[in-house]
C-alpha cells in the first residue's frame, strides 16, 4: 500500500465521532493509535468506534533512502501531524516520544503519556544470539546514531550500517541473513508481538536508551480544554515524571538526531534516578552523567545533568 493511499484512508466509523486521533501509518504507529483509542474510549465511556483514527503521511515516512540526520532530524515524523492538529482536522496526536522535537509548535502541548513499555534496546541476531557472540566483522543494522555510536564503543570490530524501514522490514534483514543482527526498541517489538524474536535485551545500564524510548506521547491543542481533560484521565503519572527529566536533559544538549545522545530516568518511590550519555559518532569518546532527585524536581534534575555534561564537552564534540 502506498503512503499516499494510506494518507487518504480512514477507518469506517459510527456517525459523530467523539474525537479524531492523528497518527503515522506504520504498523507500530497504528498499534499505538489503537491503544490510545481504546484508553480514551474508556475514559469517555463511549464505544471505541466513536474514536476516529486518521492516518497522516510524514516526510520521515516518505524518505527511506537517507538517514534522518541528513534530511532534518526529529520533526520529520511530526510536522504534518502538527499541521493537521493546528488546523483542527485531528484532536489528539499519538507520537512515539523519542520522535518528538524538544519543543512543540506554538499552540500544541504534550497533554499526557500512556504507561511506559520496556525502555531497553533489543538485539535480534538469529545465528549468534548476543552482542558478545557476534563474530568480528559481523554486519549490524540500525538507523539510530545513538545505537551506532554505542555499538562502535562496545564492539569497534563490528561493521555498523544504517538500516531504515518499518519493524518487520528490519527484522527480515536479520531473518534472511543479509545482516548478522539488527537493533530495535523492545517496546515496539512487544507492541507488535515480535518480542519472541529478541535474542538479547540490551541492559540499559550500558546500552543507554534514547530519551523517551518506550513512551507514547499524546499531544493536544493548548486551548482544547475538553480533549486535554480527557487525556488527563488516562495520563500515566510516573511516565510523565520520567519524560520531564529526559526531555529537559535533551533540550539542554539540543538533541536533533545529529548527535548520539541517550537518557534514561526511572521513578523509584518518591525519588527519580537519571543516567545520561553523549557520544562521538565513532563511539571513541563518551561522557556520562548520573544523579537522583525528588520526583518534584524531575525537570531540574535533567536540566542540571545536561548542563553538567555540556560543560565538559570538548570543542567540536557536538558536530
Amino acid at each position: 500500500m502506498s503512503m499516499d493511499k494510506m494518507t487518504a484512508e480512514k477507518p469506517v466509523l459510527t456517525e459523530n465521532p467523539v474525537l479524531t486521533i492523528g497518527t503515522r501509518g506504520s504498523p507500530l504507529a497504528l498499534a499505538q493509535a489503537r491503544m490510545t483509542a481504546a484508553a480514551l474510549a474508556g475514559a469517555a465511556s463511549v464505544d471505541v468506534a466513536r474514536i476516529a483514527i486518521e492516518i497522516i503521511s510524514t516526510m520521515g515516512d516518505r524518505t527511506q533512502d537517507r538517514a534522518l540526520s541528513e534530511i532534518g532530524g526529529k520533526g520529520l515524523f511530526t510536522k504534518e501531524i502538527d499541521l493537521a492538529q493546528l488546523e483542527g482536522r485531528v484532536d489528539v496526536a499519538v507520537h512515539s516520544s523519542k520522535d518528538l522535537p524538544t519543543e512543540l509548535p506554538e499552540g500544541l502541548i504534550i497533554a499526557g503519556y500512556l504507561p511506559r513499555e520496556d525502555i531497553r534496546d533489543a538485539l535480534i541476531a538469529p545465528r549468534h544470539g548476543t552482542l558478545d557472540n557476534l563474530p568480528k566483522g559481523a554486519r549490524v543494522g540500525t538507523i539510530s546514531l545513538r545505537r551506532q555510536a554505542l555499538l562502535r564503543k562496545l564492539r569497534p570490530d563490528l561493521v555498523v550500517e544504517a538500516l531504515r524501514g518499518n519493524v518487520e522490514t528490519r527484522l527480515n534483514k536479520a531473518r534472511s541473513g543479509e545482516f548478522d543482527a539488527v537493533i530495535l526498541a523492545m517496546a515496539g517489538l512487544k507492541r507488535l508481538g515480535f518480542d519472541g524474536e529478541v535474542t538479547e535485551a540490551l541492559n540499559e545500564s550500558w546500552f543507554i536508551p534514547a530519551v523517551g524510548q518506550g513512551a507514547i506521547a499524546l499531544a493536544a491543542r493548548t486551548d482544547d480544554t475538553k480533549t486535554r481533560a480527557l487525556i488527563e484521565k488516562i495520563a500515566h503519572r510516573e511516565t510523565g515524571i520520567e519524560l520531564a527529566a529526559e526531555r529537559a536533559f535533551l533540550t539542554v544538549l539540543d538533541g536533533s538526531c545529529k548527535t548520539p545522545i541517550g537518557g534514561s530516568a526511572r521513578v523509584k518511590g518518591d525519588r527519580l534516578a537519571f543516567h545520561g550519555i553523549v557520544l562521538s559518532p565513532d563511539g571513541k569518546k563518551a561522557l556520562e552523567a548520573k544523579g537522583e532527585a525528588p520526583v518534584a524536581e524531575a525537570a531540574e534534575l535533567g536540566r542540571t545533568l545536561g548542563l553538567d555534561l555540556k560543560g565538559k564537552l570538548p570543542p567540536g564534540f557536538m558536530g
